[in-house]
């Protein structure tokens, strides 16, 4: 089989601080797994986030754990320790650049994102380079206006070479949030249903987020 005959892999990443991780994160990975036919996607844990200040964030080893229980389950997700292990800020074109020196050259790499997201990665570190390394799946809530992503393709001149690739995934389950579930658990509500029983079990078991 010739180089060119050889066939690319295809790998989802989907990044975030997952604190908690719920079953919105699951069912976009899922989805996004199947409409662009990806061979796995990896659950990135940031380390520690540049562009959010939360105190309310878990350290790194907790938030990996959660996301570990919640996709056990699925042989097609694997969790890395990539960013929780690198030290300072957990920089997105940092991560692309080691995955694609740990996979070589024939893999396509697709980073699941939020739709509002999209709009911040012009402002990413990097982000002229970024955009060569990855291919974007914006996933969105159904009934989401479209219009502004058109924008994406009228840039300022001299920045034609930092459009993203940009595909919108549709995603009902996204009306959960991990905003929703801590205030949930610090107002002693129920999040049975809105993260697996496993996370569920664990954040009441270790007592987060009720002070």
């Amino acid at each position: 089989m010739s180089q060119e005959e050889k066939k690319r892999s295809r790998l989802g990443v989907m990044g975030g601080t997952f604190n908690p991780i719920h079953y919105g994160h699951l069912v976009t990975a899922e989805e996004a797994l199947f409409q662009f036919k990806l061979d796995k996607v990896i659950f990135m844990p940031s380390g520690q986030p540049p562009h959010k200040t939360d105190r309310e964030i878990l350290p790194p080893e907790e938030r990996y754990l959660l996301t570990v229980i919640a996709t056990a389950s699925n042989p097609n997700f694997v969790v890395s320790r990539l960013e929780i292990e690198r030290t300072g800020p957990s920089y997105t074109i940092d991560t692309l650049r080691e995955l694609h020196e740990v996979y070589g050259p024939d893999i396509d790499i697709f980073f699941i994102t939020g739709a509002d997201a999209v709009w911040e990665i012009l402002t990413w570190k990097d982000a002229a380079n970024l955009v060569e390394l990855t291919e974007f799946i914006a996933a969105t809530r159904p009934g989401y206006s479209l219009e502004k992503f058109k924008k994406l393709h009228v840039l300022p001149e001299g920045q034609e070479k930092n459009k993203p690739r940009v595909s919108i995934m549709e995603i009902p389950a996204l009306a959960i949030s991990s905003t929703d579930i801590r205030m949930r658990v610090h107002e002693n509500r129920p999040i049975s249903y809105l993260v697996p029983e496993g996370v569920a079990n664990y954040i009441q078991k270790c007592g987060f987020w009720k002070d």
